[in-house]
């Protein structure tokens, strides 16, 4: 479990504030304005940036002074930041061990996230052989072998078609239930949001509100949310 603490994030006059936990397991969808903040949430959550006060805390346990590698979290960002000089097998291995020095076990780890994500035979191309779709999985296997109870997604997915991400937001949500993940995502698109999320957390006006459930926040959206979504 997630805890945000009287969080403030405070830089060149740009403040966000958070104060609520995640819930456990739960997938959530972070929504709002561009430029509120929700990728800013998210790096604070995965420790790529410190707030100026507050405490995040994971299971009781103060993690707010960590790098994001001693974190329980695992980031998968839009670029998807695979290494073009790497296989697509040693960029998955990455979330393993940064050395690529795996035993035969973490081998067989890295090989069964890239079947599970449908790359199976495939380990050895190298990035710029992949379709868009490709690289996407490539990059969420290297997520799922970190083995992170909370996965963080900011956007992974956002260059690629409808169907497509539709795709890869059913795998993950599959992935995130059978190995029992929680799932934080941002988005801009509010049918993406009500088909994946449980929970919503909207950031507006410099505060990233405690999450609420799906259905009802989108059934009465409060006005923040209302302006963003104007006629959908």
């Amino acid at each position: 479990m997630l805890r945000l603490e009287a969080v403030r994030y405070d830089q060149d006059g740009f403040v966000l504030t958070a104060d609520f936990s995640l819930p456990a397991q739960a997938r959530v969808a972070v929504v709002g304005p561009s430029g509120a903040g929700k990728s800013t949430l998210l790096s604070l959550m995965g420790g790529f940036s410190a707030p100026r006060s507050g405490r995040l805390l994971w299971d009781g346990q103060d993690i707010t002074q960590l790098p994001p590698s001693a974190r329980p979290v695992a980031n998968l960002f839009q670029e998807g930041n695979l290494f073009p000089h790497l296989s697509v097998y040693e960029n998955a291995a990455l979330g393993v061990n940064v050395s690529l020095r795996l035993s035969a076990v973490e081998k067989a780890r890295v090989l069964d996230a890239l079947a599970r994500v449908g790359l199976a035979g495939l380990e050895a191309r190298k990035p710029a052989q992949l379709s868009g779709g490709q690289a996407s999985r490539a990059a969420l296997a290297r997520a799922l072998c970190q083995a992170k109870p909370l996965l963080l997604l900011d956007e992974p997915f956002a260059a690629l078609g409808p169907a497509l991400r539709r795709e890869m937001l059913d795998l993950v949500e599959e992935i995130a239930v059978e190995h029992g993940r929680a799932v934080v995502m941002v988005s801009h698109d509010p049918r993406e949001a009500k088909q994946f999320a449980q929970a919503v957390v909207v950031v507006a006006e410099g505060v990233a509100q405690a999450p609420q459930e799906t259905g009802a926040l989108f059934a009465n959206p409060p006005e923040a949310l209302r302006a963003y979504l104007g006629d959908d």
